[in-house]
């Protein structure tokens, strides 16, 4: 194989495909920059800058899902803004007791595809309109637009995932709905330009991850619901 065909393949390689969900703005970025490469080409060069941007804002990577049984893996790419326990929100219809609260904010750098944490069966689906307040602030669980899903498991209980829109996110998309099975890591959903996701444990399991903690969507392992390993604790350097 000569150098070429090696560097070649490996730029492939790194380069992401794009959500279907994000053809149609990118058809519409690209004749903007046209129309004013034909009028303005300085304009022209700023849409085009701008339809890259919504290109790779789009980006749908391949992730490596673990795969063994009780592990809770991360619903979205981000950062982790908080671990808490709470009593969910009452629309999810988890009942009164506590539970591990993991919510991870989406920048508009992120990729915004989501992702199931669990294998089992959508028991609820719920969208919920709101504000669109910060993600990263607390209250955005109570009082922003969101969608809420909660997926019975087989052995372990419901888990619950909830898309939150944001300052500048204002469209929440989901591709599964109530009745349908699901697999861990499986695409779910999308939040468009920034947001953030929840993830809800089995009562009394605990997280895996700490807050500030970098997490890749289908990939990094929040819990373990069938380990007794004690809560982790995590050091900033």
């Amino acid at each position: 194989m000569s150098d070429n065909s090696s560097l070649i393949d490996t730029i492939f390689d790194t380069l992401s495909p794009v959500h279907p969900d994000g053809h149609k703005f990118i058809a519409i970025g690209a004749a903007v920059a046209l129309v004013f490469f034909l009028l303005y080409p300085p304009i022209g060069w700023i849409a085009a800058g701008v339809t890259a941007w919504i290109i790779y804002f789009f980006r749908d990577p391949a992730r490596v899902t673990p795969l063994r049984p009780g592990l809770v893996i991360s619903s979205a790419d981000g950062k982790i803004s908080s671990v808490e326990r709470v009593i969910p929100p009452a629309e999810l219809g988890m009942g009164p007791e506590e539970r591990v609260r993991i919510s991870t904010f989406l920048s508009v750098f992120d990729v915004h595809i989501n992702r199931a944490p669990v294998a089992g069966r959508i028991v609820r689906s719920l969208y919920v309109p709101g504000a669109f307040l910060n993600a990263a602030l607390d209250k955005a669980s109570e009082e922003n637009e969101r969608r809420m899903l909660v997926i019975e498991t087989a052995a372990h209980g419901e888990v619950g995932v909830v898309q939150i829109a944001g300052l500048v996110a204002r469209r929440i998309v989901t591709f599964l709905d109530t009745g349908d099975a699901v697999g861990v890591g499986q695409r779910f959903g999308l939040i468009r330009f920034g947001s953030r996701v929840d993830v809800y444990l089995p009562p009394g399991k605990i997280a895996l991850v700490s807050v500030g903690q970098r997490a890749v969507a289908g990939e990094t392992v929040f819990a373990d619901l069938l380990s007794t390993e004690p809560e982790r604790e995590a050091l900033r350097g």
